[in-house]
């Protein structure tokens, strides 16, 4: 279709000449007919047809702007993409070069829990979505508006086009062709390009928990099955993270072993707000509050009453209190003799409780003291009162120094010479 006065045309296009028209600037005749080669604005001044180079206006996205764009790069946490086009009044095709790429961060793709934006988004996939963010770098989201998510998507199997479907629960696209099925964050415009269809938002199951299936498809715990575009055909339903996923995994968690991860265990434990038992996939801190799904919702939306929120405070700071005390204190000891032995340290802070460790720091080398060393008491009571009582005291006519040491047995203590001695160590 060749272009007329009015239209913008790039290098290349086909310009209709009118009868008894010549050709100006920006525009040259060849075999197959009149074509441009400049873009611009095609305009007839008279007799004369020429393309107005200087029309030309870059065009730049702004915060609100809607966008097409294809889907380039899929990181942890990030997908990038490629700004084709900018749906407003007077856009066009032609963007500034600067602007031609923008992140979309996983919690912008959809409302509810998301590992990875590769679980809702797939490489070549196009999308519509929203500028949010213009400096220091372009940044978009596909949240919070039906027209916005993916338009059109291939099988990362076999490079079919997708389908919408709701046969089974988080899948809702299917490839025809093959036995392929996933998810997509889904734009009402999904299959019609900027026509909207029917609301198919529905299928999205925004603010919904995933079923059993759809968890165990996702790329939890290092697995990115976005890696490729055959990646699910290769890996199955079942993705398992890479070597080097699998090596941080192990080195964060203390797990090893190969395959899509094992399932975390459970530890059994008192919700702090209610007291009913629930179980939580980590070791609990004593102290800290620990929620049943219940509770953690009522705090989240507010509806916790000051009672109840008093109450769980008492509740830790009893546990905070017995779990210190379980776990003793350790004391650093500074300015002592070089004369004085184990035996006599211990015998010096035994009154006032039991005393699981007492060491002496020695030089490697010669077997020598090192004038400090490390008491622990059972009790953490009774070693807060051993260093209120023993600071200051005398050991063989010298004035030794006691505060809670850095070295672990219980909560962090002050920074006195003797820690930075021992820091030094």
């Amino acid at each position: 279709m060749s272009s007329t006065t009015g239209d913008f045309v790039t290098p290349g296009n086909q310009v209709e000449v009118p009868a008894g028209a010549s050709l100006g600037s920006g525009l040259s005749e060849t075999e197959s007919g009149a074509i441009a080669l400049v873009s611009g604005t095609l305009i007839s001044d008279g007799d004369i047809l020429s393309v107005d180079a200087n029309s030309l206006e870059t065009n730049s996205p702004q915060i609100g702007d809607d966008v097409i764009a294809e889907v380039t790069k899929l990181m942890p946490k990030v997908a990038m993409i490629r700004i084709l086009h900018i749906e407003k009044d007077g856009g066009h095709r032609d963007l500034s070069a600067e602007n031609l790429f923008a992140d979309i961060f996983v919690t912008e793709i959809v409302d509810r829990f998301l590992p990875s934006p590769g679980d809702a988004m797939r490489s070549r996939d196009l999308i519509r979505a929203r500028i949010t963010q213009i400096e220091p770098n372009l940044k978009a989201s596909t949240r919070g508006s039906p027209e916005l998510g993916v338009l059109w998507a291939i099988c990362p199997a076999c490079g079919s086009e997708l389908i919408t479907s709701d046969d089974k629960q988080d899948f809702n696209v299917d490839c025809n062709r093959c036995d392929y099925s996933g998810y997509r964050v889904l734009s009402n415009g999904f299959g019609h390009g900027h026509i909207l269809g029917e609301d198919i938002q529905e299928l999205n199951r925004a603010g919904e928990r995933w079923s059993a299936e759809a968890e165990s498809n996702l790329g939890h715990e290092g697995a990115r099955p976005y890696l490729s575009p055959v990646a699910d055909h290769r890996r199955g339903i079942n993705h398992e993270a890479s070597p080097a996923a699998m090596r941080m995994r192990s080195a964060i968690t203390g797990k090893g072993g190969h395959g899509g991860g094992k399932q975390r265990i459970q530890h059994k434990t008192k919700c702090t707000l209610c007291g009913c038992e629930t179980t939580v996939p980590f070791v609990p801190t004593p102290g800290k509050p620990i929620r049943c799904k219940e509770c953690m919702d009522k705090v989240k939306e507010g509806k916790a009453t000051k009672e109840e929120l008093a109450a769980e405070r008492e509740v830790l700071t009893k546990a905070r209190t017995e779990a210190s005390e379980v776990a003793g204190i350790k004391l650093f000891v500074a300015r002592l003799s070089f004369n004085v032995n184990e035996d006599e340290l211990r015998n010096h802070f035994s009154t006032h409780g039991e005393i699981t460790e007492c060491s002496i720091a020695k030089d490697r080398d010669t077997g020598k003291s090192r004038g400090f060393a490390f008491v622990k008491f059972a009790s953490r009571k009774a070693g807060e009162k051993a260093i209120k009582e023993l600071d200051g005291s005398e050991i063989q006519g010298r004035k030794i120094s006691v505060q809670e040491s850095n070295d672990g047995g219980g909560r962090r203590g002050g920074r006195g010479k003797g820690n930075k001695r021992h820091n030094r160590r």
